[in-house]
């Protein structure tokens, strides 16, 4: 009798081997929806009524603006130079009809651009301004 056993190992030895198999995995897309029982209402808070004012003085050194809108007192709205001698400032939380003036190095002086005035009770001429909500 013939010994096959060697045989038979090398030649399984001697064999190819099988590449690997590799599978891609595939691509799962879930689509997800909000849980509306969980969602929370959100708040917006609305912008408070405000008013731009503008006065050009090239030679002033400090601007204020002092009305019925910060009562009367001209340190609570100091208005910024910007370019070109223009002073700027913003008036928030307002609405409504204001008088108003502008208090230039110390001295108060109505708005030149207003498009109204009423007399004051000192003998000179408040500037009023609209604003609307």
């Amino acid at each position: 009798m013939k010994n096959t056993s060697n045989r038979t190992a090398f030649s399984k030895a001697a064999a190819k081997p099988e590449p690997a198999k590799v599978q891609a995995a595939k691509a799962t897309t879930i689509h997800a929806k909000p849980d509306v029982s969980t969602t929370q209402p959100v708040t917006v808070k609305a912008q408070p009524p405000k008013a731009q004012i503008k006065l050009v003085k090239p030679d002033a050194k400090s601007v204020c603006v002092a009305g019925s809108f910060n009562e009367w007192n001209p340190a609570r709205t100091p208005l910024t130079r910007v370019d070109n001698g223009t002073w700027i400032g913003e008036i928030t939380g307002i609405s409504g009809r204001h008088e108003y003036l502008f208090v230039v190095d110390g001295q108060w002086l109505p708005d030149p651009n207003a498009p109204e005035t009423v007399q004051n009770p000192f003998g000179g001429r408040n500037s009023v301004m609209i604003v609307s909500e």
